[in-house]
């Protein structure tokens, strides 16, 4: 999992590469008159622009991290209510999901792998698709990402302990088990273990297999539905999160859509309206 310091300092380089190779920017002429290329140069340093957001994103989420409102204390307590809160809806055991398969290393293995890495890239490759070949759609995406990305910030203010770190669920930290903890990493990541509530990994993930749905024309886009399951899959098969972590993310992303839908009608009815005024006023200075 890559650190806040990391990602910030990628942040940094890139942002630094937007500036060059803007049109205008430094070297910009150079790179025009040696290759005759400024539509890709211009290409290029939006990426590089869109891509240090999202580092910058990524570092502010993995950085707020370490801060809370409320007692770490606290996060044990809330972590059982929510593991009973799910014993009353019926929701299936996570425990028995995982006992399913802990008798299998390679795949208890790759779902650590999974939870560790994938998420940043897929989620960054998806946004470079969008700006490079759908540009149109690329802005709403984006604004997806970071306002539930910022209001998942907000709620993990609240520390909850995810299942592994919850006594008498019978559930194993299978990263721990395998030495692959992100965890126990001793390379100047303070990853804090009680932001569990909601998934981040869930949430991103629906929001890559939204897009590519609604975006490509592909008849193998649907496929795409199956990275959230998957998703949901690997946290819970991991102890990193419970069901109702991934379901919140789920509700949020969701909640998320509806204000940007909302937002987006508000503002093409004072568009229509202000258009239909301007005739009008004009028919009414010719009459007098």
């Amino acid at each position: 999992m890559l650190s806040w310091q990391y990602a910030l300092a990628a942040a940094g380089c890139l942002g630094v590469a937007a500036l060059v190779l803007r049109p205008g920017g430094a070297g910009a002429a150079g790179v025009s008159g040696a290759f005759g290329v400024s539509g890709a140069r211009a290409l290029w340093g939006g990426v590089a622009g869109e891509s240090a957001l999202l580092f910058g994103l990524y570092a502010l989420w993995q950085f707020a991290g370490s801060f809370t409102v409320m007692s770490a204390a606290g996060a044990v307590p809330r972590g059982r209510w929510l593991w009973h809160a799910e014993r009353v809806l019926r929701l299936p055991s996570e425990t028995a999901l995982q006992r399913l398969f802990l008798p299998h290393p390679l795949l208890v293995q790759a779902g650590n792998l999974y939870y560790d890495i994938l998420h940043f890239p897929v989620l960054g490759g998806c946004l470079i698709w969008l700006y490079a070949r759908h540009r149109d759609s690329y802005p709403a995406v984006r604004t997806t990402v970071a306002l539930f990305t910022g209001i998942s910030l907000l709620i993990q203010l609240i520390p909850v302990a995810p299942p592994r770190l919850l006594p008498g669920t019978g559930m194993f930290d299978t990263a721990v088990l395998y030495g692959q903890s992100v965890y126990a990493w001793s390379g100047g990541f303070d990853a804090d273990e009680f932001s569990a509530m909601p998934s981040v990994h869930v949430g991103w993930a629906l929001i890559v297999a939204i897009a590519v749905i609604t975006v490509s024309r592909s008849r193998w886009r649907w496929l795409a539905a199956a990275y959230p399951v998957l998703t949901l899959l690997v946290v819970v098969v991991t102890a990193n999160h419970f069901w109702l972590d991934g379901i919140a993310a789920g509700l949020l992303v969701v909640l998320v859509l509806v204000v940007q839908r909302t937002a987006r009608g508000l503002r093409s009815g004072k568009s229509s309206e202000g258009a239909q005024v301007k005739p009008v006023r004009g028919e009414i200075s010719v009459r007098s």
